[in-house]
């Protein structure tokens, strides 16, 4: 789904739960790191370079790239078998903005205080520089941002899930501004 605001995606991940029954949430940003990396300690699941079309970015070398969107899969899966992960849509977490990790939860849930107006995108889009798709890589968005670059995943939740790990510090930056900001 793109072209949502944070605000749309909470409401439609609370109508997904009632719906079907079951509990639906978006990703915290620590999860979203973790998913995205797959096990690995490299800038991108695949390595630390960006590659020739692994992914949909300005200079990524796909046929989509700094156009549009890619249909969703169109590149391979990282280890744990997700795709996009890196690049096509930068994705909204349930993160408040803050403008570091110091003081942010160590069991890799939500941090929830900050300042919730404005929440962090992972992943970097189709318009986005190869530097921008790193998995520590991290933006802010105010949460009634709607944009063509900006889309979401949802996760269903099982269990608690607690990967007990924290994003790198590399990721740490200073957020400026309502609109997306490098950090």
């Amino acid at each position: 789904m793109i072209i949502v605001s944070w605000d749309e995606a909470k409401r439609y991940v609370q109508w997904l739960s009632r719906k079907t029954g079951k509990p639906y949430r978006l990703p915290s940003e620590s999860e979203w790191e973790y998913a995205a990396r797959a096990g690995t300690e490299t800038a991108y699941s695949w390595g630390d370079g960006i590659g020739v079309n692994r992914a949909n970015c300005r200079g990524c070398g796909s046929q989509w790239d700094y156009s549009k969107t890619a249909p969703v899969g169109s590149f391979g899966a990282n280890a744990w078998g997700l795709h996009d992960m890196h690049g096509n849509v930068s994705e909204l977490v349930e993160d408040c903005r803050n403008g570091s990790y110091v003081g942010a939860p160590a069991d890799g849930s939500a941090w929830l205080t900050g300042s919730c107006d404005v929440r962090v995108l992972r992943g970097g889009s189709w318009l986005s520089r190869p530097s921008s798709l790193r998995a520590a890589y991290r933006v802010q968005v105010t949460t009634g941002t709607r944009t063509y670059f900006i889309g979401f995943l949802t996760l269903g939740v099982r269990r608690a899930f607690a990967p007990r790990w924290v994003p790198r510090a590399e990721a740490l930056g200073v957020f400026s501004g309502g609109a997306p900001t490098s950090a």
